[in-house]
């Protein structure tokens, strides 16, 4: 009867309307302010207020726009987050047919209440979570919910009218009725439905931040304490010398000028655009910079298995015959031009009773494939369309068959006869073609096609093949053929699906991709591990994860049920098991989020592969959400950082590839820039102490850092691959920026810099130069310093001179513009006496080159140890 008008509105004030919950909305001005929240940024604030000090406008303004792209450009992409939930609330039902106070009326999905009688029919999508209490022939769509293509039928079994509604068969919110019709009660409504804890769960902060702003936080801190101290010990020298306060104020500018790595974030954003450029070429769309290089950090896939390592078709792949001949058919997706093969060549016969076998998948079958313009268009069951492809495939298209057997009758599919037949008119007889599951078929079969011949049935080798066939993860159907005289006013039905000839069976699957394996080898030399998460059953994700060519032990195969009872001990004990587990069956879209955090937990970077909505809040607090983009739900894209456009699990590959390129070349510039910025901190160090006068002018540091040094960390970032990148294991999700290598090269950068230029210019004052002659060389010496050593950052491991110098023409083009931007100012009126710098003799020059390529050549002797250390390991 359903609810009565007024108790629908006493729940409707209960439980709310049936929408989706609606994301918290900053205010525009708040989402922007929260994009300065960083420790770098605080850095370049500093920077700029140190510009402004100097009356340095340009170089102020030029920071502080820096600051408002990134700004604006966070905003945007914190915005874009709350596309998914909108994404979401398009599967909503606008309307629904429930039954109130006694009659079926058509009523605003909003306003379903837990307890509303709602009506199902094709073609609708569910309005609420329902505990169906009838259904005829109900047939749902909930791959966007499981991640699996296969429709779901709805049977009532045994479940009485009066029990629980959470008891009975489900329908859920969001799906699409494809087939039948059903009736039921609603069991949840809005937030409470499967599809909005979903939307909840997306709705909420990234439960992960990327590698790349983890190491960057952890490296701005550093440096803020590195200038900190500095800044701290030369003033506290300068007060003991008794430097006046003007002095010292204009020395710890010129420090700080000195320090902090203005150029490092424009450097960044250059690195991460190109690489950004790179991938998108191979099919690799990045929809939030940071995951650029996250790609190339994961240390852990977790990829989901329709759509992603399988083709999201299900195909038939195998056909068995009675006699133990196997064919393997063809799993492309052209029908024009896939054939059935065999191993080698099959023999004629086989072929001829493959055909057979062929059209009694094809004549019973209520499906439909049709060619519409250059592209195949299917109506139907998955199962029935993937079967009329193979017939295709055999040059059996249905429309030719049923010429030549034209319909009488047919008995549809029904998920309790487990079997569909049909019967047609051939010549003087009624043939009779039968497809269903294999215990069926086999009982109503007396005989079995045995090299062409009718030969007595054995049943139990028929099962055994079955067996065989389904332990592979195959979907098994079973086909068989009949005759009978008897005309149409005899009836066609059941009673006639006796003494038939079994055919064979067919085996079909949702293939792996071809260029999968060979993707997955590839993860395995770069030492990133690959981990399946799916909700098929286990047997079927273990033939899977075989065939795409994961390495796995059967101990390392989990279940939801696993997962759960793990859950239920705690967050240790599903940690333990994560650590173990490579296969994961039958999970639960809650359950998967669990997983990935759990992953984390164990130390991995992991990026984790999805297309549905069941895969939203893992690709949401996951490290990187990579989406399917051609058959990915809005939902799964719009959770994304990265959006893979041909669904082509091998173009993750390309793309860790090329976030390793954009993190390697970051760690150039940080190099680059921060052995430069060291250097001449010790060279104060060493200066101010002894009572030296100051080495270079705060001007002069500044027309150093963000002059002669402004363009040669840009080029620097645009850096190509070495070729290697895929060689190596990947960094350790604990490596700091400053590992070790990183470390020992700036201390023996900055000691080669940095001594030696306290060196040259002790040497000068003593040997009678003025402090103005003394710092005009000094500085051309770190500007040739700087250029040498940019260079020399090309590579962490390989020669300038294996790389190339011509390999890299910005590059080279930048550092000869630098040095020559420095030759003109020692020439130009005004430039020279503002930076006190003057043309300089030939010997001078060349001692100052001949003492400069001395920070090239300590970092060359030093890779080359590196390497000889390497190839003894």
């Amino acid at each position: 009867m359903g609810l009565s008008q007024e108790e629908a509105d006493i729940r409707l004030m209960q439980f709310g309307p049936n929408t989706l919950p609606e994301p918290q909305a900053s205010s525009l001005l708040a989402t922007f302010l929260r994009q300065f929240r960083s420790p770098l940024i605080y850095i370049l604030l500093a920077a700029t207020l140190v510009s402004l000090t100097l009356g340095d406008v340009r170089d102020a303004l030029f920071i502080g726009i820096v600051l408002v792209a990134n700004g604006v450009i966070g905003c945007m992409q914190e915005h874009s987050a709350g596309k998914a939930a909108l994404a979401l609330r398009k599967l909503e039902q606008p309307k629904s047919n429930a039954v109130r106070d006694g009659q079926s009326q058509e009523i605003d999905a909003r306003l379903l209440v837990p307890g509303d009688l709602v009506l199902l029919e094709a073609g609708g999508r569910v309005p609420a979570d329902i505990g169906l209490t009838a259904a005829t022939d109900l047939v749902c769509d909930e791959s966007l919910l499981t991640g699996e293509s296969a429709p779901v039928h709805k049977t009532m079994l045994a479940v009485e009218a009066t029990s629980e509604v959470h008891s009975r068969p489900m329908a859920f919110a969001g799906t699409l009725v494809t087939r039948g019709r059903g009736r039921g009660i609603v069991a949840a409504t809005g937030a409470a439905t499967e599809i909005g804890k979903i939307a909840a769960a997306i709705g909420k902060e990234s439960l992960a931040k990327p590698p790349l702003m983890i190491r960057l936080d952890r490296f701005s801190q550093l440096i803020a304490w590195i200038v900190a101290a500095a800044v701290a010990l030369l003033v506290l020298v300068g007060i003991a010398r008794a430097m006046t306060p003007s002095q010292l104020f204009m020395m710890s500018v010129g420090l700080a000028v000195s320090a902090i790595p203005e150029g490092l974030p424009i450097a960044i954003s250059v690195a991460l655009a190109i690489s950004m450029r790179r991938m998108a070429k191979a099919h690799v769309i990045v929809r939030r910079m940071p995951a650029v290089e996250a790609l190339g950090s994961c240390t852990m896939i977790a990829t989901d298995k329709t759509g992603t390592l399988t083709l999201n078709e299900l195909t038939v792949t195998d056909i068995r015959l009675p006699d133990g001949t196997d064919i393997i058919c063809d799993t492309g997706t052209d029908l024009d031009a896939c054939t059935i093969r065999g191993d080698g060549t099959p023999p004629a016969e086989a072929r001829e009773r493959a055909i057979a076998l062929l059209k009694a998948a094809s004549l019973p079958n209520e499906g439909s494939l049709t060619r519409e313009d250059s592209s195949w268009t299917a109506v139907g069951d998955t199962v029935d369309i993937a079967l009329l492809a193979a017939a295709y495939k055999a040059g059996l298209p249905r429309e030719a068959i049923e010429d030549d057997y034209p319909l009488i009758a047919r008995i549809p599919y029904e998920p309790d006869l487990k079997y569909a037949a049909s019967f047609h008119r051939h010549g003087d007889s009624i043939r009779i073609f039968v497809k269903g599951a294999a215990e069926t078929l086999i009982d109503m079969a007396d005989r079995m096609d045995m090299a062409g011949r009718a030969e007595p049935i054995d049943r139990d080798v028929l099962l055994r093949q079955k067996e065989e066939m389904a332990a592979r993860g195959l979907r098994v159907l079973a086909f068989a053929e009949g005759e009978t005289a008897i005309e149409a006013d005899g009836g066609f039905g059941r009673h006639l699906l006796v003494d038939l000839v079994f055919l064979g069976l067919a085996g079909m699957q949702d293939p792996v991709r071809p260029e999968v394996p060979q993707a997955i080898r590839d993860c395995h030399s770069a030492g990133v591990d690959v981990a399946m998460v799916t909700g098929d059953d286990p047997k079927t994700a273990g033939a899977i994860a075989s065939h795409a060519g994961l390495i796995f032990t059967e101990d390392q195969v989990v279940t939801g049920e696993d997962v759960r009872v793990a859950e239920e001990n705690g967050q240790e004990s599903l940690d333990h098991l994560t650590r173990h587990g490579r296969i994961y069956a039958r999970v639960a879209p809650s359950q998967k989020l669990e997983i990935i955090l759990s992953l984390a937990r164990n130390g991995h970077f992991v990026a984790v592969t999805g297309d549905g909505v069941n895969d939203a809040p893992a690709l949401k607090h996951a490290h990187i959400g990579v989406a399917m983009g051609r058959k990915g739900t809005e939902v799964a894209k719009e959770s994304a950082d990265i959006v893979i456009t041909d669904d082509n699990f091998a173009s993750i590959v390309s793309g860790i590839r090329e976030g390793r390129v954009a993190y390697a070349n970051i760690r150039k510039v940080i190099f680059m820039l921060m052995s430069t910025g060291a250097a001449e901190l010790l060279l104060f160090l060493l200066a101010i102490p002894l009572g030296m006068p100051m080495p270079l002018l705060p001007v002069q540091l500044l027309w150093l850092n963000l002059v002669t040094n402004g363009v040669q960390d840009i080029t620097l970032a645009s850096e190509g691959p070495e070729g290697d990148e895929l060689s190596r294991a990947p960094r350790k999700p604990s490596e700091p920026i400053f590992d070790r290598l990183m470390i020992r090269r700036i201390w023996q950068s900055t000691l080669v810099m940095g001594a030696g230029g306290f060196a040259m210019f002790y040497l000068l004052l003593e040997q009678g130069y003025s402090e103005s002659e003394a710092r005009n060389l000094l500085l051309l010496l770190f500007v040739l310093f700087e250029n040498f050593q940019t260079l020399a950052s090309r590579s962490e491991r390989r020669s300038i001179f294996a790389l190339g110098v011509l390999a890299n023409p910005l590059l080279l083009a930048s550092v000869v513009a630098a040095q020559t931007l420095h030759i003109a100012a020692m020439y130009t009126p005004l430039l020279n006496d503002t930076l006190q710098v003057s043309p300089i003799s030939l010997t001078e020059w060349a001692v100052l080159l001949v003492a400069a390529s001395s920070v090239l050549l300590v970092m060359e002797v030093d890779k080359w140890r590196v390497r000889r250390s390497t190839r003894g390991q």
